[in-house]
């Protein structure tokens, strides 16, 4: 069986930055895997500048900001296998992949870094009444088919959900010729960017409307025409308020999920909340030698932060093949509470820990004029305030290793929401 240092499940922008990193860091023997036809991952649809602003410090398209680090990866003569899809992954770091030319084969490595990206929440989980007529596209879906496959999906629009997919596809099918109805989103909150928002609906006058949802779909052989309508506090629709839209064509961007069945077979544990893996300070899961990074671990609102951890973790699995990442300290929880949904990492030991540490997270509702706070045990280390966090944009906090060190008997560190 051949023998890698580190194996990278996945050639995106997660995937690409961690090896790049695990490479500047003196570790020679890395391979990336790539189930797609060329690396840069969903990147390569994303034709819509924005990206890199925090990377590189101007704005570039996704499949621009891809290039960047593609050419730093040929440069530094960093292994890929593209069309190669991992079937499996032990616990033990065996990897079981195949494609066309090799067939079935398997890989041992010192390391494994999952970088697989996310998924699209699929129309079956809404339990949308009416038929299954052609006309109904995933977000994503519809932005491979326009910006690389060049059709289009359809000429009259309705879009249900108001992630960051579906607010630029709704910007994307007006540009293209197409009539976007409305944007309909089920909370009471976008779950995109607030510059999405205005760059994508409002400069272009489509219609948001929170707080509702399709409650029905007409037509046998295409879509014909939708029905929304207003949904309560309960997240169910409220007679009367029925509205119908003649269309061809329906968009569902109903969230994202991190892509982990290959982590589930290495019996890595994941979160109840973000559906990625939990890990440590250093990115690691609580399988030894296995870590994560980018949107399989959680769903990033901007590119530039998943280069950012990938890139710590890239760091850290080479440290570890190099016999520097010592796994001795105690361990200290990071909890979420108080609108706080999650964090990343969701554990951390003090004595490993680099001089500072990122923690980010998103919150469960949108919240105005309140503190972000930060308890070491039951002290209160931080609050600052905010006046607008909402579910669609990631918060972060910086954790200093002298303060938290200054507490040897630390158990948690507490991070929440807090109106004063």
């Amino acid at each position: 069986m051949k023998q890698v240092d580190i194996i990278i499940v996945g050639g995106g922008p997660a995937g690409l930055s961690a090896a790049i990193a695990a490479k500047e860091a003196g570790c020679d023997s890395i391979l990336i895997l790539e189930r797609d036809g060329e690396l840069g991952g969903i990147l390569n649809q994303c034709i819509h500048n924005g990206f890199g602003l925090h990377t590189f410090h101007e704005e570039l398209t996704g499949p621009e900001y891809a290039d960047r680090y593609i050419e730093r990866a040929r440069a530094l003569s960093i292994d890929y296998r593209l069309n190669t899809m991992v079937m499996d992954i032990s616990p033990e770091r065996v990897v079981t992949a195949m494609n066309r030319s090799d067939g079935m084969f398997s890989i041992q490595a010192k390391a494994i870094i999952l970088a697989m990206g996310c998924r699209e929440r699929p129309r079956g989980a809404l339990n949308i009444p009416g038929y299954r007529p052609a006309g109904i596209f995933s977000a994503g879906t519809a932005q491979r088919l326009v910006n690389i496959e060049g059709y289009m999906p359809g000429r009259q629009v309705v879009i249900l959900g108001s992630g960051d997919i579906g607010l630029i596809m709704a910007r994307r099918m007006t540009l293209e010729g197409a009539t976007v109805k409305l944007v309909a989103e089920l909370m009471p909150y976008s779950g995109g960017l607030k510059r999405n928002i205005v760059q994508c609906l409002d400069d272009f006058d489509i219609p948001l409307r929170l707080s509702h949802t399709v409650v029905n779909i007409e037509g046998k052989e295409r879509v014909e025409a939708v029905t929304i309508a207003a949904v309560g506090a309960d997240r169910k629709p409220i007679p009367g308020t029925e509205e119908r839209y003649t269309c061809d064509t329906l968009l569902l961007s109903c969230g994202l999920i991190p892509e982990n069945e290959l982590s589930k077979s290495a019996g890595v544990s994941l979160s109840g909340v973000t559906g990625g893996p939990l890990v440590n300070e250093h990115f690691e899961t609580d399988v030894k030698g296995i870590f994560a990074c980018g949107n399989v671990l959680h769903v990033h609102d901007l590119v530039d932060y998943v280069s950012e951890e990938a890139q710590h973790a890239g760091q850290a699995a080479a440290r570890y093949v190099q016999g520097e990442l010592d796994a001795t300290g105690a361990v200290v929880a990071l909890r979420a509470q108080g609108g706080v949904r999650y964090t990343v990492p969701s554990t951390l030991c003090v004595d490993r820990m680099d001089d500072t540490l990122t923690v980010r997270f998103r919150v469960g509702d949108v919240y105005r004029d309140s503190y972000v706070s930060v308890y070491l045990d039951d002290r209160r280390i931080s609050h600052r305030k905010k006046r607008i966090m909402a579910p669609g944009e990631m918060e972060q906090i910086v954790l200093k290793k002298a303060e938290l060190a200054q507490m040897p008997s630390l158990r948690t560190v507490t991070v929440c929401i807090e109106k004063e």
